[in-house]
């Protein structure tokens, strides 16, 4: 329900996460109950939730796709979706970005990962 411009500098749109901790432009995929949809890093966060585990948030159009929900443009949300906010993944990142952060699995907002460079090469992830 972000109106905001991200930190890419991006439009909101489909497809388009946030990471606590990966570099903006990290693209990849994600799967959820056999559905697969594209994603790329296009802004920050989430913050507190990623301290309790919760390290990717997916655009609202995204998560009503993959959950079966359907996308308020009034309200920005997912209706349908029984309340379901939080959903456990699988994710595969394709080509990290060439930014700041950290490549590799993703950590909480609260450690700074997302401000420092990475300059090794990590290999692709895949979170299951």
């Amino acid at each position: 329900g972000d109106t905001g411009l991200p930190a890419a500098g991006k439009p909101m749109q489909k497809g388009l996460a946030a990471s606590p901790s990966w570099p903006l432009m990290t693209e990849g995929y994600v799967v959820y109950q056999g559905k697969k949809l594209p994603f790329f890093v296009g802004d920050r966060g989430p913050g507190d939730p990623s301290s309790r585990g919760v390290m990717l948030d997916l655009d609202a159009k995204t998560f009503a796709e993959l959950t079966g929900g359907r996308f308020n443009p009034e309200t920005l949300g997912v209706d349908g979706v029984k309340g379901e906010g939080h959903i456990k993944i699988q994710y595969v990142v394709t080509k990290w970005g060439d930014g700041v952060g950290r490549k590799a699995a993703p950590v909480a907002f609260d450690t700074g990962a997302w401000r420092q460079q990475d300059t090794g090469t990590a290999p692709l992830s895949v979170k299951k």
